[in-house]
């Protein structure tokens, strides 16, 4: 599964870890990707979404409806 949010499209971040001696090595910021599963009344269906946790908090105040209506306007498949 690749750590990425169907609503607000958040991806990793890459940048460096600096040690002690500031030597730099690559590394990933990961969004907190959770999948979480929506009953869609409109369609009378269940939706498995996968939506970062800010994400989550969106759904809860715009509802699902209008969320499953933004990913697929941004051509997403649900």
């Amino acid at each position: 599964m690749s750590a990425h949010c169907q609503l607000t499209g958040a991806r990793p971040g890459f940048g460096n870890r600096i040690s002690h001696s500031h030597r730099r090595t690559p590394r990933r910021f990961d969004p907190n990707i959770q999948r979480k599963r929506y009953w869609l009344a409109g369609e009378g269906r269940y939706v498995r979404l996968t939506l970062s946790a800010r994400a989550v908090k969106t759904v809860d105040v715009i509802g699902v409806e209008a969320a499953v209506a933004r990913i697929r306007a941004r051509g997403e498949k649900v």
